[in-house]
């Protein structure tokens, strides 16, 4: 007989948070008061790949969280023939953590998804981003208040996908590993790593990626319907 769920675990940035459009409109704020010169639209296709590379180089544990913060911006920076000084690049990096949490754009169906939930499961979410960023985030979004708990990777003191993080948020939560499910965005980090954790997991698949047809999916929010 199959064990009744009864806590359902997310990810924040690209499962529920657009961070893609939020970055956009950070950059937008950064680049016109300070760097006008600079064409903010062919940065941003630039950064979105490199930010994403940059994340799977710290969630293994290959480049620090300074590093991460540098390097995303540097490469940008080059990949677009941009001169400028590290003095600017930690500037801008300082600015657009400061200012990123102010924009609280939400996938579709977000809080139609959270609403037809919440009086169903307990609802978490597991994050490798920064807590207080993080927090800021989920607040200015309005949608702090749907979720018990919040674990982050500074609490965990490991990041997804490692066992540990998922094993301390179920710890957390109070949640059973039989009853838990896991819904993010990231192949590696919420699926996999759920998987190997002995929680069950749906990918949210919204780029439409080609995996594993055993592997649960949905490209819109409001198909977890279908599972939950």
């Amino acid at each position: 007989m199959k064990t009744k769920l009864t806590d359902v675990f997310f990810d924040l940035d690209h499962t529920l948070w657009d961070f893609d459009k939020n970055s956009e409109l950070t950059f937008n704020t950064i680049f016109k008061n300070n760097h006008p010169e600079v064409d903010a639209k062919l940065f941003i296709d630039k950064y979105v790949p490199i930010n994403q590379e940059c994340w799977k180089l710290y969630q293994f544990d290959k480049i620090t969280h300074e590093e991460l913060r540098y390097n995303r911006l540097k490469h940008s920076f080059d990949a677009i023939d941009y001169s400028i000084s590290d003095a600017q690049i930690n500037k801008i990096s300082d600015e657009y953590i400061r200012l990123l949490p102010d924009n609280n754009h939400l996938f579709d169906g977000t809080f139609e998804i959270l609403e037809y939930l919440k009086p169903k499961y307990n609802l978490h979410i597991i994050t490798n981003g920064f807590a207080e960023v993080q927090s800021r985030k989920m607040y200015n979004a309005k949608i702090q208040s749907y979720f018990q708990t919040v674990t982050n990777s500074e609490m965990a003191g490991v990041k997804k996908p490692n066992p540990a993080i998922f094993n301390f948020a179920l710890k957390q939560a109070n949640a059973a590993v039989a009853s838990s499910i896991m819904i993010g965005d990231s192949y590696d980090a919420d699926v996999l790593g759920a998987l190997n954790a002995g929680l069950d997991a749906i990918y949210f698949n919204e780029s439409n990626a080609s995996v594993d047809q055993s592997i649960k999916q949905i490209n819109n929010l409001l198909e977890l319907k279908k599972f939950l």
